[in-house]
């Protein structure tokens, strides 16, 4: 019998809300934090609008209790990290061999292009400080030493996948006896530099982001952190707080078919949610809910929707993207949805796909356009694609 790897804590900060609880009320408000941009800097400020979180660099610094040089990629993982941390009721590691394993795709650019603004008008100009944490392995390593992990230490970068496949190698780890908690997800802050490269692609909605709506044109860029805290059976029966869900399943798959989008079948979708399911021992008929990744292109909500008609049809299970409440949060998506799959679990809801109003007519389902209360939810699915075809999915259920 294969050990249970057990939920034991969450945090999340996004445009939505600088933690749980707060994300937790803007879901059950139906309240958005999408809007247009007020930090970030970019031509196209009045144009595409983004989900910023509500707070400058050094409102996080003062909230972290850490140094307002830090990227803002670093401020928004040490303040998930240390909700979950908190919220599992860990204190001190002690005998615990404990691993950090976070996500991103975007490093400390965000401190990066402020430098170059200056150092190229002058090469004497500009702070080096500024770029010394540029790489995306920086952030993780300047968390993990404020958490005071350092048995086992990583960065995932896989796109859009990043924080999912994070938590899955986390709880590999575990099982495989390699280590008893780890703090695991992921984080991205916005920059210009993946700001104009969506824009590029020319797959951003210069309106609010209508995931599964037929007349979709687009996503909505956010920022933000999701991290959970996996621990073992042998760490789960010590805690004070006893966990109420496991990840029962997980598959990553990739269906190599291009360098930014899904084959059209659905191929890399459809393996990655079976092969979850397989993970798992449920059957498709147990999912009670889909967290999708649900970005609001033409392509992914297509190709996932197609992947979802192969596994579940006839008997659908309910559906939502919140990346409608939080925009597309890139290599933070899979760390955050999992603290909204765990949420569903635990409080017995099911999230809106807000805005959506004409369903996709080749789909024989539609998204949940209200929030519900005191759903039977025991299994949750949450999907998280990335570019180059790295399809990953996480199934989370109640103990």
């Amino acid at each position: 019998m294969k050990a249970n790897i057990f939920i034991a804590g969450i945090g999340a900060i996004s445009a939505i809300g600088d933690n749980v609880a707060a994300s937790l009320h803007a879901l059950r408000s139906s309240k958005a934090g999408i809007g247009q941009m007020t930090r970030l800097r970019s031509a196209h400020s009045n144009t595409l609008p983004v989900a910023e979180v509500k707070r400058s660099n050094s409102e996080l610094a003062s909230m972290a209790k850490a140094s307002p040089h830090l990227s803002r990629t670093a401020l928004l993982s040490m303040l998930a990290a240390e909700e979950a941390l908190n919220d599992a009721g860990i204190k001190a590691f002690g005998k615990w061999r404990t691993g950090f394993i976070s996500a991103n795709t975007v490093g400390g650019m965000d401190k990066t292009e402020e430098f170059f603004i200056d150092f190229l008008k002058d090469n004497n100009k500009g702070r080096l400080r500024d770029v010394v944490h540029h790489e995306c392995g920086s952030a993780t390593e300047l968390v993990a030493d404020k958490l005071g992990i350092s048995n086992y230490v990583t960065t995932i970068s896989t796109a859009c996948s990043s924080s999912a496949n994070a938590i899955f190698f986390g709880a590999r780890l575990i099982r495989n006896d390699m280590l008893d908690v780890v703090v695991a997800g992921g984080v991205d802050s916005l920059a210009r530099f993946t700001l104009n490269g969506f824009n590029t692609l020319m797959i951003l909605d210069q309106q609010y982001c209508k995931p599964f709506d037929e007349n979709r044109k687009g996503l909505n860029l956010g920022e933000g952190a999701g991290y959970v805290v996996l621990v073992s059976e042998r760490v789960a029966a010590s805690l004070a707080k006893q966990p109420d869900c496991v990840l029962s399943g997980y598959c990553n798959a990739n269906d190599a078919y291009h360098q930014t989008a899904s084959s059209p079948d659905g191929n890399g979708p459809f393996l990655a949610m079976s092969g979850a399911l397989n993970k798992s021992g449920l059957q498709p008929q147990d999912i009670n809910y889909v967290n999708l990744h649900g970005t609001g292109t033409q392509n992914n909500d297509s190709t996932e929707g197609l992947a979802i008609k192969r596994l579940f049809e006839p008997h659908f299970p309910k559906i939502s993207s919140t990346k409608s409440f939080t925009g597309h949060t890139l290599g933070a998506s899979g760390g955050l949805e999992a603290v909204f799959s765990v949420l569903a679990i635990r409080h017995g809801i099911v999230y809106p796909n807000l805005r959506l109003e004409t369903p996709i007519k080749d789909l024989p389902f539609a998204a949940e356009t209200t929030f519900s209360e005191n759903q039977p939810i025991d299994h949750v699915l949450s999907n998280s694609f990335g570019f180059g075809g790295n399809c990953s999915s996480l199934i989370f259920s109640k103990r």
